[in-house]
């Protein structure tokens, strides 16, 4: 795959970092051009650099027979969750090859139901995607948002359930929002920001965010202002109402950091909120209430967390469930009781417990998986989900609480037999000795002699847990020989709070030392070997793929960094960027330059031969600008000494990741899995 880089033009740009302090530095940055994603510099740029990915792809014999066989294994019906709203029941399903997953409106569980809202008749391309659902708690409106092109930018609109038809109701300028209903269904909650300037959509930082309330019926012009604090420009706003309808709960978030304030009124009020949760010192999730006593999962004195009952009118609190031995990921609150989600070496546990935390009682999972999309009411007794593994496909399922009894709704057939593999949890020892979890997929009979392709995969950051989960693009991966293995690294929420934090700050590099253990057990247990070994990661995890590739590319024959954060100096410049500081610090205190320059992926290349790598983004990213991957691909081309190759891959109309098209995901996977295959082999 060695082809000749395009050219790409270097500036004399230069940034003087904290020159009057002991950790200054004058950092070059000669690409700062390609940072105009739409200048013609820039878009020559992109149209040379998939010209040359496109001349190293397209001719490999595999690509072909990839495309082929992932579309052949994609096209198989899949259905998400079911959730119930006022009677009827709503899940969204895919026919195979469908673009976006199309919502559907039911009688009951496991009707057949009709189709509500299809998303793929929003756009020709299929770059249209559901942003956010909301059912008005009579089920006769639906609230839904739009997302064009990958972007992170919602418009809210609503449908009338009963005739499917649209109301007049357009609502731009929303992004990192939901919808909360009003108990009597005119209306709903939501946050947006000011209209962003011209050729700033894209680009431009994202501060002031404001909680409004619509009405149906009504223009955007006129819609109630909630709550705005202008002297606090990083601060956003999500409403829930509870469920009897009494109060409106505020969660205030500030950057990707889960601690947050908690905001409390009645709903029919206008008067002060009571603080609930007064500073930024722990995370609180509303759970339900009866009555004023409000019931929160937090980790507050609690790092894997704990249930807690707050009692608006007094102020008094008391403990409802302690924290256990395995992160309390999430609470539901069920009639007579709640549903504890926990998570144990990252797979999930379910236990039903009574209104006082007592009586425990644990529900039968189908074996080492992950819970997802569980939801239910507090006065009903039962709870929806999906459960799936790695070598088990979601399935929508529903939950009886007062039996304990789990019942499989349906299925999916993917008409491939999974016997011939099997999942291994493994522990890695990082350099300062921590446990590190490894999920370790590939077939039974596999020969422990270091030749197999292998795929380690990783992210460890923002207190996100990665748990075992199916997708179908891995098949075609396993198929061609190759083993998958899925690290949990420190960073990540697999074990609560203490072990995000030691993935943050100053205490990054834990998380690149953690992969790179990951990386050595599979070698030094005979999966693969450093010339078999790839690495993959996308966001978050594109840095963590862009650092291992740094500092340490002896350990792997192949890189894939998706829409990853590769300038660690300029990052909170750009969109929501800012909002990263909670896990990563910021250049713009000498302390924080210091850690972030001795990591940041484009700040660490230096002349010698790397290991092939490629690079996708979307130029619609409008989280991780792609302005990090162009200039990372520039510079690892400008010093690249082998023969490997450096790829870059930018798909149009396409972001952050969130509602791509199917098409748009196998094209991606078959590219991702041929250069793979070529480069380990």
């Amino acid at each position: 795959m060695s082809q000749p880089f395009p050219a790409a033009r270097r500036s004399d740009h230069t940034d003087a970092y904290h020159p009057d302090t002991e950790q200054g530095e004058v950092i070059a940055d000669p690409y700062r051009w390609l940072e105009d994603a739409h200048s013609e510099e820039t878009r020559a740029f992109v149209t040379a650099q998939n010209e040359l990915t496109r001349s190293a792809l397209d001719p490999l014999p595999v690509r072909q027979q990839l495309l082929a066989r992932l579309t052949e294994l994609w096209n198989h019906a899949r259905r998400g969750a079911v959730w119930e709203e006022g009677g009827r029941y709503f899940q969204l399903r895919n026919s195979g090859l469908q673009n976006q997953f199309v919502l559907y409106v039911m009688d009951h569980p496991e009707a057949e139901g009709r189709v509500l809202l299809d998303p793929n008749s929003l756009s020709d391309d299929g770059t249209a995607a559901l942003g956010g659902l909301s059912v008005s708690p009579d089920a006769s409106r639906l609230a839904y948002a739009v997302s064009q092109g990958g972007s992170d930018w919602l418009e809210w609109r609503v449908r009338d359930i009963g005739s499917g038809q649209d109301l007049p109701t357009r609502l731009p300028d929303s992004k990192f929002s939901g919808a909360a209903w009003l108990p009597d269904s005119s209306g709903f909650f939501y946050a947006r920001y000011d209209h962003p300037a011209e050729g700033e959509q894209l680009s431009g930082a994202n501060f002031n965010q404001r909680l409004w309330l619509h009405r149906l019926g009504s223009e955007q012009q006129s819609d109630e202002l909630i709550v705005e604090r202008p002297d606090q420009p990083e601060w956003g706003f999500g409403a829930e109402v509870s469920q009897d309808g009494a109060y409106l709960i505020v969660n205030v978030w500030k950057g990707t950091g889960k601690k947050n304030l908690i905001w409390v009124r009645p709903l029919t009020g206008r008067g002060e909120f009571k603080e609930v949760a007064a500073d930024f010192q722990a995370s609180y999730h509303f759970v339900g209430n009866n009555g004023p006593l409000l019931y929160f999962l937090t980790d507050d004195q609690a790092p894997l967390g704990r249930l807690i009952a707050h009692d608006l009118e007094s102020g008094e609190r008391r403990e409802v469930v302690p924290e256990g031995q395995g992160r309390l990921l999430e609470v539901q609150m069920v009639a007579g009781g709640f549903v504890l989600h926990t998570l144990e070496d990252a797979s999930s546990r379910l236990t039903l417990v009574d209104r006082q935390g007592a009586q425990a009682r644990t529900v039968k999972l189908p074996g080492l998986g992950s819970v997802n999309a569980l939801s239910g009411h507090p006065d009903q007794a039962t709870v929806f989900l999906t459960f799936t593994s790695f070598l088990i496909p979601a399935a929508s399922a529903q939950l009886d609480t007062r039996s304990g009894e789990l019942k499989v709704l349906w299925t999916p057939d993917l008409g491939v037999d999974l016997s011939g593999y099997e999942v291994r949890q493994e522990f890695a020892e990082s350099q300062d000795g921590t446990r590190v979890p490894l999920f370790i997929v590939g077939r039974r009979d596999l020969a422990l002699d270091g030749s197999h392709p292998t795929l380690l995969y990783g992210y460890g950051g923002f207190d996100i847990p990665l748990t075992p989960s199916f997708e179908i693009s891995r098949l075609a991966w396993l198929e061609a020989g190759g083993v998958l293995a899925v690290a949990n690294l420190r960073g990540g929420g697999e074990y609560g709070e203490a072990w995000h934090q030691a993935g943050t700050h100053e205490r990054k590099q834990n998380v690149f030392d953690d992969f790179a253990a990951c990386a050595r057990h599979l070698a030094e247990r005979g999966y693969t070997s450093p010339q078999h070994l790839g690495i993959e990661g996308g966001s978050n995890g594109g840095l963590l793929v862009g650092a291992t590739l740094t500092q340490h590319p002896e350990l792997i024959g192949a890189a894939v960094a998706h829409v990853g954060v590769m300038d660690m100096l300029r990052f909170q410049h750009f969109t929501i960027g800012w909002a990263w500081v909670s896990d990563y610090g910021s250049s713009d205190t000498p302390e924080g330059f210091a850690t972030l320059r001795a990591y940041s992926p484009l700040h660490n290349l230096t002349q010698r031969a790397y290991p092939a790598t490629l690079l996708t983004t979307g130029d619609h990213d409008d989280r991780v600008v792609p302005a990090h991957s162009y200039k990372f691909a520039a510079e690892l081309q400008h010093v690249q000494q082998g023969g490997a190759p450096v790829l870059l891959r930018v798909q149009t109309r396409a972001g952050h990741g969130a509602g791509k098209p199917t098409r748009l995901v196998i094209e991606e996977k078959a590219d991702i899995y041929a250069f793979l295959l070529s480069a380990l082999a």
